[in-house]
This record gives C-alpha cells, sequence and structure tokens, in this order.
C-alpha cells in the first residue's frame, strides 16, 4: 500500500509521471473549495421560499440546492479532466475552440433551439439542464487572444497588423452577444481581450485608443437602448418614486438586505429580503443575502477571498511568462482579470456602486454553466503552476 501511495504521489514508475501532491497550487484549491461551499450553503439559503411563489410551485425546497449541487459536482469532475490536459494541447485547440464558441452563440440565436428566460434566448437545452455559450465563449476568447499575441508578437507594434484581426474577433462575438442581448458577458469578454492585448506588449498609445473606442461603443449601446438608458438613471437614483418599483427594484431591495444585516447580519436562514422581495437572490444577488446574513463581515470576507484568488492568478501568470512561457502566462493573467473583473461587476451592482448587470458571483452563484466554465479556467491556471514548478525543477512540462 505504502509503494503505491508512493509511486502515486511522485514516485518512480513506468508510465507517465502522476502529479505531485507538493506540485499542485493547494491554497488556490481550498480558497475555490471554500467558495463553492459558502456559496452552495447561500444558494439554499437564497432559494429555500422561492417554492412559496406560484412561479416555482412545482419546486421543492431543496429544488436549486440539489441541482447547483450536481452541477458542482460535474464542474469538479470537468475540472479535474482539465488539468489533465497540457498547456500546449489548449493552445493548439484554441482557435477550433473560439470557433466552436461562435457558432454555439448562433445556435442559440435560431428560434426553437435557443432558449429563452425573460426576454432573453442565451441557454441551449439538453434535457434537463440548460447550457449557456457565453460562458464557454468566455473561456475560448481568452485562449485565443493569448495565442494570437503568441502568433503576433513580431508584429505587435503595428496597430493593423496586431490589433484589427483581434479586434474584429470581439466584435464578431459582441453582435452575436448583443443579439441575445447579453451586455455583461460582452463587458466580461472584452475586458479579457483588451487585458491580454496589454499584458502581451501591445503598444501604449494602441490600447488607450482601443479602450476608448469601447468605451465610445457602450456609452452608445447604452444611450440608444431605451431599456439600458433607464437602467442607468434608476442606479443614479433607486429609491425615486418612478423607479422604486420599476427599474431601480432589484438595486433598492439589494440595498436593503445589505442594511439589514448591518456589522454581523440577522444569521444564517435568517434574511427577510430573500422572500420574495429580492428578484434573482440566489443568482446576480447572492452577495446581498450574504450581507443580510452575515453582515460587512461575510461581505468583507467574500470581497477579500476574490483578491486573493485574482492576485495569485496573477503571479501565476507572471511567473509562467518569466519562464519563456508566454501563451501559459497570458491564459493565467486573463483568467485572473476574468475572475477579479466579473466579481468586481456582481459586488459593484450588489452595492450600489455600479449600475444593475445580469453577472454572477463567480463559484458561488447559481448557475450550472458558469460554475463549470469558471473551475476549468482555475484548473487550467493550476495546470500552468504545475508546468511551472516542473520547470523550475528541472523535469519536463
Amino acid at each position: 500500500m505504502a509503494s503505491t501511495l508512493g509511486r502515486w504521489f511522485g514516485g518512480a514508475s513506468a508510465g507517465p509521471r502522476p502529479v505531485a501532491v507538493h506540485a499542485i497550487d493547494r491554497a488556490i484549491v481550498w480558497v475555490s473549495v471554500a467558495l463553492l461551499c459558502f456559496g452552495l450553503v447561500m444558494v439554499y439559503s437564497a432559494s429555500v421560499a422561492l417554492p412559496d411563489n406560484p412561479r416555482f410551485a412545482n419546486y421543492t425546497q431543496t429544488h436549486f440546492l440539489v441541482r447547483h449541487g450536481s452541477f458542482v459536482a460535474i464542474s469538479l469532475i470537468a475540472a479535474l479532466l482539465a488539468f489533465q490536459v497540457p498547456v500546449a494541447t489548449w493552445e493548439k485547440l484554441a482557435p477550433w475552440l473560439f470557433v466552436a464558441s461562435l457558432v454555439l452563440l448562433m445556435v442559440v440565436l435560431v428560434p426553437h433551439i435557443g432558449k429563452g428566460v425573460n426576454g432573453a434566448r442565451r441557454w441551449l437545452g439538453f434535457g434537463f439542464i440548460s447550457f449557456q455559450p457565453s460562458e464557454l465563449a468566455k473561456l475560448a476568447t481568452l485562449l485565443y487572444a493569448a495565442d494570437y499575441m503568441v502568433r503576433k508578437m513580431d508584429v505587435k507594434e503595428r496597430f493593423f497588423r496586431a490589433v484589427l484581426p483581434m479586434a474584429a474577433a470581439v466584435a464578431v462575438v459582441g453582435l452575436l452577444l448583443l443579439a441575445e442581448p447579453d451586455m455583461g458577458a460582452f463587458m466580461v469578454i472584452a475586458v479579457i481581450a483588451m487585458g491580454i492585448l496589454f499584458l502581451g506588449g501591445v503598444n501604449a498609445r494602441m490600447f488607450f485608443l482601443i479602450a476608448a473606442v469601447i468605451t465610445v461603443a457602450f456609452v452608445l449601446m447604452i444611450a440608444l437602448s431605451d431599456w439600458r438608458r433607464d437602467r442607468i438613471f434608476a442606479y443614479l437614483d433607486p429609491w425615486s418614486e418612478k423607479h422604486a418599483l420599476g427599474r431601480g427594484y432589484q438595486l433598492s431591495h439589494s440595498l436593503i438586505a445589505i442594511g439589514r444585516g448591518e456589522i454581523f447580519g440577522v444569521g444564517l436562514g435568517g434574511s427577510v429580503e430573500k422572500l420574495h422581495w429580492l428578484p434573482e437572490a440566489h443568482t446576480d444577488f447572492l452577495l446581498a443575502v450574504i450581507g443580510e446574513e452575515f453582515g460587512l463581515i461575510g461581505v468583507l470576507t467574500v470581497i477579500a477571498a476574490f483578491l486573493w484568488m485574482t492576485r495569485r492568478i496573477m503571479h501565476i501568470g507572471r511567473q509562467a511568462i518569466a519562464l519563456d512561457r508566454v501563451f501559459a502566462g497570458l491564459v493565467a493573467q486573463g483568467v485572473g482579470i476574468w475572475v477579479g473583473f466579473q466579481a468586481f461587476i456582481n459586488m459593484g451592482v450588489n452595492l450600489g456602486a455600479l449600475p444593475t448587470k445580469g453577472l454572477t458571483l463567480p463559484l458561488m452563484s447559481y448557475g450550472g454553466s458558469a460554475i463549470l466554465m469558471n473551475l476549468v479556467a482555475i484548473a487550467i491556471v493550476l495546470r500552468i503552476d504545475y508546468e511551472n514548478k516542473m520547470l523550475m525543477r528541472g523535469g519536463r512540462a
């Protein structure tokens, strides 16, 4: 038995060498597991009263808990499989994954194929589960952008040859996402692509030009859309008579929930706002329920966990680049931008610091597609870190 364990945890053996426990960044693993477990508890707490609503009358109190737990289990298996894939293989697959994500984004718009919810067509139904192609698009665009920058390393000072093709690819993704519509996912993808271009060494003047163009594009999208414009006005004054029961309803009740929590919260399960006052309490506004039940301490703990994770992932990316593994480094830093930016937007929305936007809290909010892609992305980062350590020990990645 001891010899078997020795071979498994890094001892000599015939064939491929198993992954040694000390070669895995266990801190990231434990923080991820802690966020997953806390998210599972809070999804149950936030959704336990939903069957009282006629819309969910056929559901049991544990419906969302069981489904979310199943999503987490499936996603963990997918993450374990993703970890086994060498980074070089992800580099070869990057263009094909990007094309596959574009195809799925087009398929979801086809009537009777794409599944519509609340006026948005964002899901593909597969029996008892649904898949959201925009989540795959985040990972696929990240891998494609990193691969693109490696291939264009020799022309990164030339705007049209280095930046324009990538900008066109992101624009195509953006048009498909806006047709759903899913402006939140487009924002995340645009920021990931911009971040990788900047970290990949694109000329600073080009970067600021791209940033200005994207900012103007988002401003125009908001200005030319009545409901997006109303959402901005509701964010500026959610308590007004006009917005309190309309566009500002979610935000006002999110702020009430967080205000009720004060410093230490009202206790697990004690939230009042989740009792049909705060819409989407188990998805986009999970942090508000955390704030109500665990107070400022709970919110700060979640913020600290995401800050630490983002910083650690970015460090792994810098380490890979220092080892001359540019693709791996850009991928890791892209994942850091993804997790950090999406968590920042979700937290800002819940706290009233940003306009309402339909983005979930990574690793915590209810949603199978998001959990799956988040864990696969973190597994790729762990693989990058593992290969970094193998190289630093004089081995082969």
